[in-house]
This record gives C-alpha cells, sequence and structure tokens, in this order.
C-alpha cells in the first residue's frame, strides 16, 4: 500500500464540477486581479472567522510583514515569537527590521509556552505572534492576559489553524489581528500561493490593505507607499468553493487523528494532546519518539509518507546563529526536533489506510 502525505488530487476529484465551473467562470469573464469575486471571498472568509475585516494578499508570509508594518513595527523593535515554527513567522520579524525572541514551547502542547515569555520582555518588546502549530491553539487567555499587562500587540499565526477554537472562540480574533495562510497543503488551501489577514480594528484594515496595494484604496491614492500583494482571482474563487467544505473537511480530520491515538494506544510513540476546551484541527499529526529517524525510514520503507515539522527549531537555524542560542536556553524544543514525525493526515484518509499505518507502528516496536 503507498499512502501519500497529503492527497490533494482526491480533495480536488471530491468537488471536481464546482472547482471546474468555479475556474471556467474566472476564464470566460477574463477578469483575474481584483474585483468582486476577491471581496466575496474576504467576506466570506471573515464571517467565517468572525472577524469585521478580511484582507487577501499574496501569501501567507506577506500577511504577517504586512499586519507588522501595519503596526508601525520596525527597527529597534523585539517581537517574541515561539521557537517552533515554520521560518515565516521569525522571518517576517526580521523582513521590516524588527528582531525576533525566541521563547520554547509548552512540553504538552508544541505551542509558546506563556510561563517562558515574560522572561523575555524588555523595553524594546512590541508584540507576540503566537502560533497556533499543527492546528492546536495555543494558550490565547493566558498570552492575552500577559499582554495586556505590558501593553503589548498580539498577532496570531494561524496558517496551519483555519477552524481551530479555544474556550468557543475561533483563533484569529483573539489579538489585535492575524495572519492565514492557503497554501495549497493548508486545511484550506488554494491551487497555489495565496494569504489572508483578520482584524476587527478599521483603521489596522485600511492601513493593511493600503500597504498591500501600493500604498492605495482607490488607483492612483497613493498616500503611503506600499507594496503588490494581491489575492488573484482564479485562487478566490477556488478559495470560496472549498470554504463551503472546510467544516466537514475540518471534521475528517479529527475523526482521523482520534482513530490514530486511539489505534496508537499503548505504543511506544506518543500521541499528540488536546488542549482543554479547545478544537484541535489537525492541520499536521504529530507523534514522537526517540528511535524517530529508524521509525520515519521504516515507515517510508512500507511506502507509508511521512513528514518532520520541524528537523531544526527556529533558534538554532544557521541564519539565527548571531543570538548565540544554545539547548539549554531552549530544552524542549531542543529535544522535541529529533523526536518528532508527522503522519499522513488529510480528511480523504481512508479507515483501512490509518489502520495500515498504524499497525506498521506497531510491528516495527
Amino acid at each position: 500500500m503507498h499512502i501519500p502525505f497529503v492527497d490533494l488530487k482526491a480533495q480536488y476529484l471530491s468537488i471536481k464540477t464546482e472547482i471546474d465551473e468555479a475556474i471556467a467562470q474566472v476564464l470566460e469573464d477574463t477578469s483575474f486581479v481584483g474585483g468582486t469575486l476577491v471581496k466575496q471571498f474576504e467576506e466570506a472568509f471573515a464571517s467565517y472567522i468572525g472577524t469585521k475585516h478580511c484582507i487577501a494578499c499574496a501569501n501567507g508570509t506577506d500577511s504577517i510583514e504586512i499586519l507588522l508594518q501595519a503596526m508601525g513595527i520596525g527597527a529597534g523593535d523585539e517581537i517574541v515569537v515561539p521557537a517552533v515554527s515554520w521560518i515565516s513567522t521569525s522571518e517576517a520579524v526580521s523582513t521590516v527590521g524588527a528582531t525576533p525572541v525566541f521563547v520554547d514551547i509548552e512540553p504538552e502542547f508544541y505551542t509558546i509556552d506563556p510561563i517562558k515569555i515574560e522572561a523575555k520582555l524588555t523595553s524594546k518588546t512590541k508584540a507576540i505572534i503566537p502560533v497556533h502549530l499543527y492546528g492546536q491553539p495555543a494558550n490565547m487567555p493566558a498570552i492575552m492576559e500577559i499582554a495586556q499587562k505590558h501593553d503589548l500587540k498580539v498577532l496570531e499565526d494561524c496558517a496551519q489553524a483555519h477552524g481551530a477554537s479555544i474556550e468557543g472562540k475561533n483563533v484569529g480574533i483573539w489579538g489585535d489581528c492575524a495572519s492565514f495562510s492557503f497554501y495549497p497543503g493548508k486545511n484550506l488551501g488554494a491551487y497555489g500561493d495565496a494569504g489572508a489577514m483578520v482584524t476587527n480594528a478599521p483603521a489596522l484594515a485600511e492601513k493593511a490593505r493600503r500597504i498591500a496595494n501600493h500604498g492605495q484604496l482607490l488607483k492612483h491614492d497613493h498616500q503611503i507607499e506600499g507594496r503588490n500583494s494581491r489575492l488573484d482571482t482564479l485562487q478566490a474563487t477556488i478559495l470560496s468553493t472549498k470554504l463551503k467544505y472546510l467544516n466537514k473537511w475540518t471534521a475528517a480530520r479529527i475523526h482521523n487523528a482520534h482513530r490514530y491515538s486511539e489505534l496508537l494506544d499503548n505504543s511506544s510513540v506518543i500521541v499528540p494532546k488536546i488542549r482543554t476546551n479547545a478544537q484541535h484541527v489537525f492541520h499536521l499529526y504529530v507523534i514522537r519518539s526517540t528511535q524517530r529517524d529508524q521509525l520515519n525510514d521504516y515507515l517510508k520503507s512500507k511506502g507509508i509518507a511521512t513528514g518532520i515539522h520541524y528537523p531544526t527549531a527556529l533558534p538554532f537555524l544557521p541564519c539565527y546563529q548571531s543570538q548565540n542560542n544554545t539547548v539549554d536556553h531552549f530544552p524542549v524544543a531542543a529535544q522535541y526536533q529529533n523526536e518528532i514525525l508527522s503522519l499522513p493526515m488529510y480528511a480523504e484518509l481512508a479507515e483501512e489506510q490509518v489502520t495500515f499505518i498504524t499497525n506498521t507502528i506497531h510491528k516495527l516496536y
């Protein structure tokens, strides 16, 4: 049996008629940038998340950078970020001229550890970027309490957490603003790069929209200098079509994750835990094993594709060596980078595939 890590073809085939018709209409109209379809997606996604404003942009990395710029963050500022995430989180901070300050992760949930944040705050700290890693909500109540205490902005990185929630409140509406990625493999994915920013603050929304479109709201109305970061119409209509299925796909992911955890119970691997009063949407299903590399090789030899998210924690990457970070500074991230392994996870994953994967793991141990 060959089991891919992600099966985008299966998802496409499940809604092929609708997708094909949506794309055909864009081609027929020959309207490829801006316009009604982009606005419709922005309104639909804002409604889904529960925010007043959604500003579509070219990709998830741009969305973080633009929001930081819109909040006035730049040279000399420090931004708190988790030690484990995709590099876009910290890279965006550096791109706007600020400095990423890394904080270790919670041992059970892999998201930024609120207990360790305050020790990293200085007079230069301007914001916190919690990442809802793998689809697990960060501890937003605790993070917001710290932010309010120290008058800090909060930008949620929701790139892996479309539809996740904590205490019944969607991620993306806890902080001042939030960033989303619609990279094809995401829970809500486009057929190319795409991203969005959401906020309830009208002034922040307007500035972010200006920055993303050359500093203008109307053509030639350049109040500030901006950049070119637009969502094209093809991606907008694809995302609008797929958004209608997101809750169904999320339920299937959660079901598959629960089956994984049930079938791996009492095995030699550590399965993911779910935060109390939270909905983990399982963008990734990440296990841990002290024999990770052996397990990874064994699964691949049996036709099971896997991933490692992420093999090197952010503080230990060569691009941050000037910070002189050591494993003693980030003990949890340092340990887990050698143990984590992502198993295949998508809504279309069949019961027999989950069973085959878990049986294969049991056979090795």
